[in-house]
């Protein structure tokens, strides 16, 4: 296991070392791109981890003291479909030729796209919330079953 560790790691390094290579052919001589480029190179994980992560990780922890048993797991999954269309929509969003041109991709509206996907997700999310709520109540008038580890109890009080 270890020598396929190290194999790893010299195959990660081996990558990176190239990486670098190119981006240096990329940045010299110095133009007043590459210092956009290095900017939103360093830029955007510092802003990632100061503001982004932050943020998604207090509003994690509100929704789930805030959210029903029954509705956590729709409202998770629909908060994180928002937060990965989001993403894949800034780009178009920001700027009309946020990415490179392709047949169809800048036909549509982005805003509308985006809309109607939401609403279609948090739709799902009511419907999925509305079906456990309804599943979890079914269960509560239920007897619950006998498990083993009962049986074992109710044996050796009877022995």
């Amino acid at each position: 296991m270890k020598a396929i560790r190290i194999l790893l790691a010299l195959g990660g390094l081996a990558a990176l070392g190239f990486g670098v290579s190119l981006f240096l052919d990329y940045a010299l001589p110095v133009r007043p791109d590459v210092v956009k480029t290095l900017v939103w190179l360093v830029g955007a994980p510092v802003f990632h981890d100061a503001v982004i992560a932050p943020v998604v990780g207090v509003g994690g922890l509100l929704l789930s003291r805030v959210v029903p048993i029954p509705w956590k797991a729709p409202v998770m999954a629909g908060t994180v479909l928002t937060a990965v269309l989001g993403i894949l929509a800034f780009p178009l969003l920001w700027r009309t030729y946020g990415t490179a041109p392709e047949p169809g991709l800048h036909d549509g509206n982005t805003w509308l796209g985006l809309l109607v996907t939401l609403a279609v997700v948090w739709a799902l999310v009511l419907l999925a919330g509305i079906v456990r709520t309804i599943a979890g109540n079914g269960r509560k008038n239920r007897k619950p079953s006998r498990t083993a580890s009962d049986s074992v109890r109710k044996g050796l009080r009877g022995a």
